[in-house]
């Protein structure tokens, strides 16, 4: 049970929205710089924080949560919100909100036509909302983390990226160290992911006694061949700024953004980690005193969230009050106290490695798939009585005349095991050859096949409906996908 303590944490949420305010508004002036700078500080007006979709995109995953609850939230439920509340659609976004509209849903919709974007920026840096949700709890905010990014920068580095700061400034909420809360993430992200690569690289050029100039130049030759305004490098700089800034606030702001590039993206994320390490005492009074505490807005369509926090205060509290609920759906019980906060010894266990399927996650301890193994051309479904599973594409669904594509379809039902019935609905000129009748096993998982051919030339969008009909159960499990044609 974790004893929450709501004045404690309190204080590092408001300071994490007010370190990320601050970062992003310092940084902000000077994004997309290819060379190394010189700033010293805010360039900016006085008491007028920079908007920065860094910012907004999470005031919509927050709307979201307090909606739908954690309970039900998924890559698919943020998708809708992507699509009606975010009127951006550059870069990865824009590509993202066309493969939705096209009928991809997540993962799929972050990774058809998105080679370049999916490896960007734009998933990392929204990452504090599922931290502050699920404090300490890193588990948890690494799968809220996961679904996040799925839509937009699909299974990729991206999405390694927002794992990776999710789990880092989770972390920070019991940890007081900073190289604990970057050894923590990066033990889980991929080890040979190229944003793991650069972490490292920070890492050791650091314990040589590198200077951060030098390393920052190293992390651009690193990355020189898919280019500037990436994840990779990025995280390197958000490394550099909290390991180089050794603690002191202005300090790590100002390295991090003197490694140029995205700016306010990498500024932000530090000002926020420092912000949950050190709370509102280690945010220096003469910066807090000119930024102020207001909310500025850009890319969030107000006509229909209506409820969008107008002050870091404000976010903070609403924040609070979300916590033992995130827990809660989570398997986790909280308990107010008016001592410190005391996380118990099993925190771990919560979240990624042991949850439930369905809604609720993005992989099955059934299935046992870990989060970056998951296809990046798959579905998750369920029927939350009996049924889950996760059927995956071999590639891109989309197909040309006389092509063909094979669909697998792993599963496992509750309880016991069952016969069941299957049949596809597909639109005419899109065959689909698979067994009729199987049984499912109720203690592992049974795979399925089904191979669609497009015997003529395909509308753009085909969509499918594949019908599951279990014996002794009152209503089949549908599983919704979609065939694009060339």
């Amino acid at each position: 049970m974790f004893k929450f303590n709501r004045e404690e944490l309190k204080d590092k949420i408001h300071a994490c929205w007010i370190g990320k305010n601050m970062g992003g508004t310092i940084g902000g002036p000077y994004e997309h710089a290819h060379d190394m700078l010189d700033i010293q500080g805010f360039s900016t007006k006085k008491g007028e924080p920079l908007p920065n979709d860094d910012l907004d995109l999470q005031l919509v995953w927050l709307t979201a949560v307090e909606q739908h609850g954690p309970y039900q939230l998924n890559a698919e439920i943020l998708s809708e919100y992507w699509l009606i509340m975010i009127p951006p659609s550059w870069s990865e976004y824009g590509v993202a909100k066309a493969n939705l509209r096209r009928g991809f849903a997540p993962p799929i919709s972050g990774e058809v036509d998105n080679a370049w974007g999916k490896l960007s920026n734009g998933a990392w840096i929204r990452s504090e909302i599922w931290a502050c949700l699920a404090p300490g709890y890193s588990g948890i905010a690494r799968k809220y983390a996961f679904y996040d990014a799925n839509v937009d920068h699909g299974v990729s580095e991206g999405t390694i990226a927002e794992v990776f700061t999710a789990t880092m400034q989770s972390e920070a909420f019991v940890h007081s160290d900073i190289r604990t809360i970057i050894d923590i993430a990066l033990a889980n992200i991929p080890a040979e992911s190229r944003v793991a690569k650069a972490v490292k690289l920070v890492i050791d050029c650091y314990e040589k006694g590198v200077d951060y100039r030098k390393v920052r130049e190293l992390l651009v030759e690193q990355s020189a061949d898919i280019g500037m305004f990436e994840a990779p490098a990025n995280i390197g700089f958000v490394v550099i700024g909290l390991l180089y800034g050794e603690g002191d606030f202005k300090k790590s702001i100002i390295y991090t953004v003197n490694c140029g590039d995205d700016t306010d993206c990498t500024a932000g994320t530090v000002g926020a980690t420092l912000g949950i390490l050190k709370g509102t005492a280690g945010i220096p009074a003469d910066w807090k005193e000119y930024l102020g505490d207001d909310i500025n807005t850009i890319c969030i369509n107000g006509h229909v969230n209506r409820r969008i926090p107008k002050t870091c205060t404000e976010l903070t509290e609403r924040v609070l009050d979300l916590i033992p609920v995130m827990l809660a759906a989570n398997k986790e019980n909280t308990l107010m106290t008016t001592g410190r906060c005391e996380w118990p010894e099993d925190r771990l266990m919560h979240g990624d490695k042991f949850c439930w399927f369905g809604n609720e996650a993005p992989h099955s301890p059934l299935l046992k798939t870990p989060l970056f193994d998951i296809p990046p051309y798959s579905y998750d479904f369920s029927n939350p009585a009996y049924l889950y599973g996760r059927a995956s594409f071999e590639r891109e669904p989309i197909l040309g005349e006389g092509e063909s594509i094979d669909l697998n379809i792993e599963w496992i039902i509750d309880y016991c095991s069952a016969s069941c019935e299957i049949k596809v609905f597909a639109p005419e000129g899109l065959v689909a050859d698979y067994q009729k009748n199987m049984f499912i096993h109720g203690t592992h998982k049974t795979n399925f096949h089904i191979k669609f051919t497009a015997e003529k030339r395909l509308a753009a969008r085909n969509d499918i409906v594949i019908a599951i009909y279990c014996v002794d159960h009152v209503k089949p499990t549908f599983i919704p996908l979609m065939i694009a044609g060339k």
